[in-house]
């Protein structure tokens, strides 16, 4: 996924975001001087990406935490995103930094933050080749985690560490919808058409609005779960979905996509899965595990759906990791790096 460099929009004032302590055994109990609550701030491969932060929000909210995602500036920031953002000249004291990627906007962050303490989260996939800027910041990581097992191997390798990983789950497991799949309904997986300033493009659509077209022409009913850049006018002749794509896999016999983040997900409703592959496409392995078929043409479309299974369990917590609590799990982790932090300084 190409990266958008943003050194320049990074300004001096990020120096002086403070540390508070957390010396309290709940982040409610622990609410700093003047009332403030324990602050987090994330820095994403994808800038302006906060559907990347937003599955965290409940879990803060139930724990008093606050969650702000850094973000070049607000050109990209929809007035009613329910994450709340900070640009480098407007950032308020927090307690942490967390960053998702070694890309140049998280890195950037790292650089200018060095009085924060500093965890890297795997909360969307990367591959496993380590990532040119890992180094800059890797020796401050007070800790990692990631989702599953197999994640974690590949985060490992992207951030060059060697060192162990936690595995804390996916925190949109947390509230998986109950499988009840509607007769004939194919869940259509999309992904990125054409590059932005807040991400890169995934090879693979043509082939996939192909096979919605086959399988359509076969009398299934085509639903569509969008990646939130994704160009809503390609799909725009099939349902697409008003809930996101997790919530939209229940009502789905079989799911169709091209593989991302997302799938493991929704391999852990129960829903069978397909992915459309192409020899431009790099995805982790484990990606595509949860994947009965994979296809390369159309015309398989309609038989790897029919024949699609859901994925064992073993396959599943290789892939998706523990179900359920990931959320509660992630702050725990965040919550003991801070609290070591201050105890160290």
């Amino acid at each position: 996924m190409s990266l958008v460099s943003r050194r320049s929009l990074l300004t001096g004032a990020l120096s002086g975001v403070g540390i508070a302590a957390l010396g309290a055994t709940t982040a409610q109990a622990a609410a700093r001087p003047g009332g403030r609550a324990p602050r987090v701030l994330i820095a994403t491969n994808e800038p302006w990406g906060t559907y990347h932060a937003a599955p965290l929000l409940p879990e803060a909210r139930r724990l008093g935490w606050e969650v702000v995602q850094l973000v070049p500036d607000r050109s990209q920031v929809k007035p009613d995103d329910p994450v709340t953002v900070a640009t480098p000249d407007e950032l308020p004291e927090a307690d942490l930094l967390v960053v998702t990627g070694a890309g140049d906007w998280p890195a950037d962050c790292a650089a200018r933050l060095r009085r924060l303490p500093l965890v890297a989260a795997s909360l969307a996939y990367q591959l496993p080749e380590e990532a040119p800027r890992a180094k800059e910041f890797r020796g401050r990581l007070r800790a990692i985690t990631a989702s599953s097992p197999a994640e974690a191997k590949v985060f490992d390798d992207y951030l060059g560490t060697r060192r162990p990983i936690t595995v804390v789950g996916t925190p949109q497991t947390d509230d998986l919808p109950r499988h009840a799949p509607e007769a004939g309904t194919v869940l259509v997986l999309t992904s990125v058409t054409r590059s932005s300033d807040t991400g890169g493009s995934a090879p693979g659509t043509e082939l996939l609005l192909a096979a919605a077209e086959r399988l359509a022409a076969d009398g299934r009913h085509i639903l569509v779960g969008l990646h939130p850049r994704e160009d809503r006018s390609l799909w725009e002749k099939y349902e697409i979905s008003a809930v996101p794509s997790v919530q939209a896999s229940a009502r789905a016999e079989a799911a169709i996509g091209i593989p991302g983040t997302v799938f493991p997900i929704v391999a852990a409703v129960g829903v069978p899965l397909v992915g459309c592959t192409d020899p431009r496409l790099r995805i982790p392995d484990y990606l595509l595990s949860v994947c009965t078929h994979t296809i390369t043409t159309a015309d398989d479309a309609v038989t790897a759906v029919e024949t699609a299974e859901p994925v064992s369990r073993k396959v599943l917590y290789e892939a998706a990791g523990p179900v359920g609590g990931s959320a509660r799990r992630l702050f725990k982790v965040w919550r003991k790096a801070a609290l070591r932090a201050h105890a160290a300084a």
